[in-house]
C-alpha cells in the first residue's frame, strides 16, 4: 500500500502544480509586460513588482510541492497566490448578472485549488517526497502530535 500511496501522491503533486508552473513559464514570464498591463488595467498597484512576486510564488511553490521539499510552505505560497488572483481576476460579483456565470465558475475552481493547497499544508507531500524521506517528525511545519 505504501508504494501505491507514494506513486499516487507523486502523480497528484505533478498534476496539481502543472497549472501553476505552466502559467508562470509559458505565460507570465514571456508575456511579462502584457500581463503587467492587464494587472494595471484591473487597478492593481505596483503591477510589475507584484507580478514578479507572483512568478516567484508560482515557480518556488510549484517546485516545492513537486519535489515534496518544504511542500507545506510551497503549498502556502500557492494558496496566497490563488487568494489574490481569485479576488482580483474572478470578482464575478462586480459584473452584470448576464456576465457573472463564467467568472463564478473560475472563482469556484480556484476555491477548489485553494482547498487542495490547504490539504497539502495540513498533510504534507506524502511518502515519495523529500519531506517524506525525513520522516513525519522532521518535516517542516509538522507538529509533535503527528
Amino acid at each position: 500500500m505504501h508504494i501505491i500511496q507514494g506513486f499516487l501522491t507523486l502523480v497528484a503533486r505533478l498534476a496539481i502544480t502543472a497549472i501553476f508552473l505552466s502559467s508562470a513559464v509559458m505565460n507570465k514570464i514571456p508575456q511579462f509586460n502584457s500581463v503587467a498591463e492587464l494587472m494595471d488595467a484591473k487597478g492593481i498597484p505596483q503591477a510589475k513588482i507584484l507580478l514578479a512576486g507572483a512568478i516567484a510564488f508560482l515557480v518556488l511553490g510549484s517546485l516545492s510541492v513537486i519535489l515534496g521539499y518544504w511542500a507545506r510552505g510551497g503549498a502556502f505560497l500557492l494558496l496566497v497566490f490563488l487568494a489574490a488572483a481569485t479576488y482580483y481576476f474572478h470578482a464575478f460579483w462586480k459584473l452584470p448578472a448576464e456576465e457573472q456565470m463564467p467568472e463564478q465558475i473560475n472563482f469556484m475552481k480556484n476555491v477548489a485549488l485553494m482547498g487542495t493547497m490547504l490539504f497539502i499544508v495540513a498533510n504534507g507531500a506524502g511518502p515519495w517526497s523529500l519531506d517524506g524521506r525525513r520522516g513525519p517528525d522532521d518535516q517542516a511545519g509538522s507538529s509533535a502530535e503527528e
